[in-house]
């Protein structure tokens, strides 16, 4: 249907009450899993390669098969640079066709994250692309790296990053973490109603994986129209492969479990997060 930019498919999903799913993917497969899912739900979807990722996902291989795909879906899809810290990477991954770029500099101080955030916005306009910003620290590690403790988004830094950045959505550090919680996800919803309540721009929910269907539905109501899956994705997969039950007897099977298992996994989050039968803001 069409390749289309992050802050479109936001808009509506903010004004509606449900939230566009973010499934990172690592290869082919997935990009086929994911994208027969919201096929089959009549469901836009954000796919994105996070720039941490990029040791297992080249970005000059993956790239030109996550723009393609969405050229060809028949639903709306916007492709995201997830998690960019590299000003030449994200440019290259706009000269590619991405339609959005995350552009993460929130572990720097207020200041740097603003004048970043404004470079990276002004690149972006030119290429008639979006971005997404981060206020606070997202616990855990989105590329296995190093684990970072979550750093709650400040509403005074909010409102001052509101009043001298240009975005279009903004990550908020909520409890939420990259990865497999160490127990029960505890979400401050107080926190996100606050944010919520300081401005339209449409806010994400990094580190999705292990909270309830329950609060996920808590954040669309305050305000999170962007959610962020990548850990049950690859959980998935891994689990089809290498189940007791799995019985793949060559390369085209394993790759074929891939693709279903990501499908699965991807339905499961439209469901929960709303979107199904929302392509073009039905």
């Amino acid at each position: 249907m069409s390749l289309i930019k992050t802050s479109q498919l936001l808009v509506l999903a903010k004004k509606h009450h449900y939230a566009i799913g973010a499934f990172n993917v690592a290869n082919m497969e997935m990009i086929m899993g994911a994208v027969q899912a919201a096929e089959e739900l009549h469901s836009p979807i954000i796919l994105q390669i996070a720039e941490g990722r990029l040791f297992y996902s080249p970005l000059h291989l993956i790239a030109p098969m996550l723009v393609e795909a969405a050229k060809k879906s028949k639903v709306q899809i916007a492709i995201n640079f997830d998690h960019g810290k590299t000003i030449n990477l994200m440019k290259q991954a706009l000269d590619f066709g991405f339609s959005s770029v995350m552009v993460d500099y929130s572990h720097e101080n207020l200041e740097n994250n603003i004048f970043m955030t404004n470079e990276v916005k002004a690149l972006a306009d030119s290429y008639n692309a979006s971005i997404e910003a981060e206020i606070g620290v997202v616990g855990g590690s989105e590329d296995d790296s190093t684990s970072l403790q979550v750093k709650y988004s400040n509403i005074d830094d909010i409102k001052y990053f509101l009043l001298h950045a240009n975005t279009n959505a903004l990550a908020v550090a909520i409890g939420n973490a990259h990865g497999h919680y160490a127990g029960e996800p505890h979400l401050n919803f107080d926190l996100l109603e606050s944010i919520s309540s300081l401005s339209n721009v449409p806010l994400v929910l990094h580190g999705g994986t292990g909270i309830s269907k329950e609060d996920f539905h808590r954040c669309i109501q305050y305000g999170i129209a962007k959610i962020n899956i990548a850990t049950s994705s690859f959980d998935a997969i891994y689990s089809s492969i290498y189940s007791k039950q799995s019985n793949h007897q060559n390369f085209f099977e394993v790759s074929q479990a891939i693709v279903q298992a990501t499908k699965e996994n991807v339905m499961q989050h439209i469901e929960m997060f709303g979107s199904a039968g929302k392509s073009r803001g039905q």
